[in-house]
């Protein structure tokens, strides 16, 4: 894989420039695992004093997306990628630097192979947990993810 946590945080400044200003960076990727984070600061909180939920939601989806590009550019096909389906489940306030990790790399691995096979498109779904410095969940995402051969 030749996506690195740098290149990554650089791409986040030119193409999702939001994300990077509300604080969201990779910290780690590689074939299996991808770990990004965000710290729950003035310009990405809520009413409620606590991280938003859509902040959350980028980081989140950050860390499987980066998978997902990986494995793409691995593949040397033209394959595109796009969130069909999302949930996620709250259970605690979003407060302080909370880590996203999706542990799910080898899931896309057969999607991205079928896809290629059949021209067909395909579709996963992948997990990414968010939890604070005391280690303790404050949400999990869910985020179904097609991918399918261009052309």
């Amino acid at each position: 894989m030749n996506i690195t946590a740098r290149k990554l945080n650089t791409f986040t400044i030119f193409k999702l420039p939001s994300a990077y200003l509300c604080g969201v960076r990779t910290k780690h990727i590689d074939n299996e695992k991808c770990i990004v984070t965000v710290k729950h600061k003035w310009i990405n909180q809520n009413p409620f004093k606590s991280m938003f939920w859509a902040v959350q939601g980028m980081a989140a989806e950050f860390s499987t997306g980066a998978l997902m590009i990986g494995k793409i550019q691995d593949s040397g096909k033209k394959i595109s990628m796009l969130v069909t389906t999302n949930n996620a489940k709250f259970t605690k306030k979003a407060t302080g630097k909370i880590t996203f990790t999706c542990n799910d790399g080898h899931l896309i691995d057969e999607a991205i192979e079928k896809t290629i096979a059949t021209g067909e498109g395909q579709t996963i779904w992948m997990k990414s947990e968010g939890v604070n410095e005391d280690g303790i969940v404050v949400s999990t995402f869910n985020f179904e993810w097609s991918v399918k051969v261009k052309g």
